[in-house]
């Protein structure tokens, strides 16, 4: 017989997730800033009133495509046309920096023998995680703020989508030590395509673009532009192993240049608004489940949420700095990536099932997603507003 506890679940979320981001909106706090407290406070950390379920992922999981396909809807193709050098110097510096952080203090804080294959593994794997780069609450901060469409709200995106890229070749390597069904040219063969799938798929669309735009019954078209978003999600997930939320965006990128832009943005705001977006983000608050640490754990924890958010500013801060931003751009550049969200998780999902990853690990990484996620758009909010003060724009 069907559960219908869910509906009181999200009707929790919902109700709590608007209180919490209506207080931070107060405080001129980013709203997701609440909504992320809310997902600790009612989940099993504080109240245990609302507990992580798999439909509050799917859910959550269709709530960030939303979010990254509305990002692409924003992206200036223009700029990003004439930044993709610099957009790929930002995403590297930003991967091998947090790459070697991760890597260092996992080797350092366990005493990791250099003899063991499988214990350097585990640090190499760490450091993995730490390269990922979630920005879908940034994009929201970013928004909020009104800077999505300027050049640090652009660098941040076209770097992320670069680094999703380079993270995913970086895991295939590392896994396929671990993992001999993997095949690492295999891989890189199908993102190659992939990505020339998805400009050619573009090209096409362009054209396609008049009949769009003459359609009289617009009300459908965001139904169909929809579905496609999914669709193309999924193969992205599913036969290529890049991130569904790569996807997503890509698409929304394609459909940036169409005069039907403001009605599909009109229609999936209020889709994204009411529902999706809330339950993702009250979702990675949820996952975190304080009373698991051991003390040893905790002082780790403080060590890899110190590890990568310094890393992540000064690689990507130092990325940016290579390809001509101001210190002040750079810095809010760095600190816009410093978020992992649900790409850490699902990496460390991915190392957990192949052994990289002890289930006592599990806990260091959620607080590190959780906090860098709830700080990066609090800190960017500050950073935004202090563009002449010097004592910020230092690398």
């Amino acid at each position: 017989m069907l559960d219908f506890k869910y509906l009181i679940g999200i009707a929790i979320i919902l109700l709590s997730t608007k209180i919490f981001g209506g207080l931070t909106e107060k405080i001129k706090l980013p709203q997701v800033v609440g909504a992320l407290l809310a997902g600790i406070i009612i989940g099993p950390s504080v109240l245990g009133i609302v507990h992580d379920t798999k439909f509050l992922d799917e859910v959550a999981e269709l709530g960030v495509i939303i979010l990254m396909f509305m990002a692409g809807l924003d992206t200036d193709l223009n700029q990003l046309k004439k930044k993709g050098a610099s957009y790929l110097v930002i995403a590297l510096f930003g991967v091998i920096i947090p790459l070697v952080g991760g890597f260092l203090s996992y080797f350092w804080f366990f005493h990791v023998n250099p003899a063991s294959e499988q214990e350097l593994l585990k640090a190499i794997f760490v450091g993995v995680v730490l390269t990922a780069t979630s920005v879908s609450i940034t994009v929201e901060a970013l928004r909020e703020l009104g800077h999505l469409t300027g050049r640090i709200g652009n660098a941040i995106l076209g770097a992320a989508i670069v680094d999703d890229v380079i993270g995913i070749i970086i895991l295939s390597i590392v896994t396929s030590f671990k993992d001999s069904s993997i095949s690492i040219s295999t891989v890189l063969i199908k993102i190659l395509v992939y990505f020339i799938a998805m400009f050619i798929f573009g090209i096409i669309i362009m054209y396609g673009a008049r009949l769009l735009d003459l359609k009289t019954n617009r009300r459908q078209i965001t139904v169909y532009v929809f579905a496609l978003v999914l669709f193309i999600a999924y193969i992205s997930e599913e036969y290529v192993g890049i991130a569904d939320i790569t996807g997503a965006y890509l698409v929304g990128m394609i459909f940036s240049k169409f005069s039907i832009r403001n009605e599909i943005v009109k229609k999936m705001n209020i889709m994204s608004y009411l529902f999706f977006s809330p339950i993702f983000f009250a979702s990675i608050g949820l996952k975190t489940k304080l009373d698991t640490f051991s003390s040893s754990m905790l002082v780790f924890s403080i060590i890899l949420l110190a590890v990568a958010i310094f890393t992540k500013i000064l690689g990507a801060g130092l990325g940016a700095r290579i390809c001509k931003y101001t210190r002040h751009e750079a810095v809010n550049i760095g600190i816009g990536m410093v978020s992992r969200g649900e790409v850490a998780l699902i990496v460390a999902q991915k190392g957990y099932n192949l052994g990289l990853i002890d289930h006592d690990m599990f806990s260091p990484i959620i607080l590190m997603v959780v906090i860098t996620t709830i700080l990066t758009p609090v800190v960017l909010k500050y950073t935004m507003s202090k563009k002449n003060n010097d004592s910020l724009e230092a690398i």
